[in-house]
């Protein structure tokens, strides 16, 4: 009979062997000095051996005990080497339906569907950070208390939009559960009204033209490095997101077509942005200092990465504009508000040219050439406007344009 003393003293040799204990329970010590329970019994007549657990994360009377259910097992007729495997197999198939894998199995098939890169990488974030308290569990076990529990640690956090954002992503995931077969309920639906309301903040932004006027100035007056310089001036005319802005590739700038055509980063959608010709003039002073790079506005320590995401409002900041005034993204809300209000352009030229998910009265989205003519033409208009702010913004007299298609 085995004891743990005994067991602590066992020796390895060239080739395993085994010491036995009672009722079939052995110990086999290998020769790497590993120790593991085996049970050895007789099934339809003929002598079979398991191998249990190994020692010492299974103790002598955890051992003991799990012989006994063994033992028990084959004596109504079960064979063990059955049940392990029926085990195992359970085991593998409570891993494929746990949360976590569900909503990675969902992620990758969005993905292929064009889930643009951003959204797969938050939604990854939301899986492997924000809900892994219940990413390892079976999905079935997941209930609407679980959840919110998970969800109201992003509440604590003060992240009131991520929570919302977690809660439907999680329905989402519920509901590709149920469709294939893995879930039967959506306690996301529960949870409707549980959570605090965001509070909706706005980017900061400037759309009086004197004030733009004074921004411009500002802006141009900047002595900082070419490459800074550069996206500070582009950014207003632009009006791009700042993460597309400061990603920019050279590869998608055509500066004889005067376009610059990549894919939306929100909507993952194919996007056309028509370089005025002052955008044309700032890109082709910049090419020679950036061309050995792939980035238009490449980082400060290495040509590989684009600039800081921070750059543009470090620079801004830097003039006197705090984040209470003006923000790099905010150039497209004022772009927004002076195009259509000011300058009177339509506002579906606008939303497509904001590369926002403008679609059809048939529910379709609009392709990327959408009124491409008629956008041109406004984006010269703009950087044209501008350039009359910036030189003087007193004697600009903010009036609707005639032939802008403001025909609402």
């Amino acid at each position: 009979m085995l004891t743990d003393t005994k067991i602590r003293t066992l020796k390895p040799r060239a080739t395993a062997y085994r010491v036995a204990d009672t009722n079939g329970l052995c110990i086999e010590v290998r020769p790497s000095g590993a120790k593991a329970w085996r049970y050895r019994y007789r099934y339809a007549g003929k002598p079979s051996i398991i191998t249990m657990a190994e020692y010492p994360a299974m103790g002598l009377a955890e051992a003991r005990a799990e012989r006994d259910r063994l033992r028990a097992l084959v004596k109504g007729g079960g064979n063990p080497a059955n049940a392990a495997r029926i085990e195992r197999a359970a085991r593998i198939e409570q891993a494929a339906t746990t949360f976590g894998a569900i909503a990675d199995e969902l992620l990758v098939k969005r993905a292929k569907e064009g889930l643009s890169p951003g959204s797969v990488k938050r939604e990854r974030r939301l899986i492997e950070k924000d809900m892994a308290v219940i990413s390892g569990m079976p999905i079935t076990d997941v209930t609407a208390p679980l959840l919110l529990a998970s969800l109201r640690k992003l509440e604590r956090r003060g992240v009131v939009e991520t929570a919302h954002r977690a809660r439907s992503f999680a329905g989402r995931v519920f509901r590709y559960a149920i469709a294939t077969g893995r879930a039967e309920s959506n306690p996301a639906n529960d949870l409707a009204g549980a959570l605090e309301q965001p509070q909706v903040k706005h980017f900061a932004s400037v759309t009086d033209p004197a004030k733009i006027g004074d921004l411009l100035r500002a802006m141009y007056s900047y002595q900082g490095s070419p490459v800074t310089v550069a996206a500070l001036k582009l950014a207003p005319m632009l009006f791009v997101r700042p993460g597309e802005l400061r990603k920019a590739l050279w590869a998608d700038i055509d500066l004889n077509a005067a376009e610059w055509r990549f894919t939306a980063s929100k909507t993952g959608a194919p996007h056309i942005v028509p370089l005025s010709s002052q955008v044309v003039e700032i890109l082709e002073d910049l090419r020679p200092l950036t061309r050995r790079s792939e980035f238009v506005f490449p980082g400060v320590r290495s040509g590989k990465r684009p600039m800081s995401e921070n750059t543009i409002n470090a620079a801004l900041r830097y003039l006197g504009f705090n984040g209470d005034t003006i923000t790099g993204h905010g150039f497209r809300a004022m772009a927004r508000t002076v195009l259509d209000e000011v300058l009177g352009f339509r506002p579906d030229f606008i939303e497509h040219q904001l590369a926002h998910a403008v679609r059809d009265p048939l529910g379709r989205a609009y392709n990327r050439t959408a009124h491409l003519a008629e956008r041109k033409k406004m984006m010269q208009a703009w950087a044209d406007y501008l350039d009359q702010l910036r030189e003087d913004a007193r004697k600009v007299v903010p009036i609707r344009r005639a032939g802008n298609g403001s025909s609402r």
